[in-house]
């Protein structure tokens, strides 16, 4: 089950949750870039592929959901600035967002969600 999403905006759907905006990073760039330098974060971002992120030169704490190849999330861990999260090997995506909102998007162990592309 491919996904072809490229670098942009989309929206993030939580079966049974919320739908939430979210930034997609599918390249390299992207990806490296991810959320460093931000002081906020509207909606979450999703880099694709990944395993595994790290919160060095963050400024603000940030929850991580990682999701397996059919978008069902297999761990969702809160990491402060400055920590490296260990990879997870069934993990093909990773979600960031602000810390403490994810659990009220309804995003959770064994919740499926789709990713809608603009």
């Amino acid at each position: 089950m491919g996904r072809r999403w490229r670098d942009g905006r989309g929206e993030l759907v939580v079966h049974g949750g919320a739908t939430v905006p979210l930034e997609i990073a599918t390249s390299y760039r992207a990806r490296t870039r991810g959320l460093l330098g931000r002081d906020a974060v509207h909606g979450a971002l999703l880099l694709s592929p990944a395993n595994s992120v790290h919160t060095f030169r963050m400024r603000i704490p940030i929850d991580v959901a990682y999701l397996d190849r059919d978008l069902v999330v297999i761990a969702v861990r809160t990491m402060r600035p400055g920590r490296l999260g260990a990879p997870r090997v069934r993990a093909r995506h990773v979600l960031e967002a602000e810390a403490g909102v994810m659990a009220g998007w309804g995003v959770r162990v064994g919740v499926s969600v789709t990713v809608e592309a603009a």
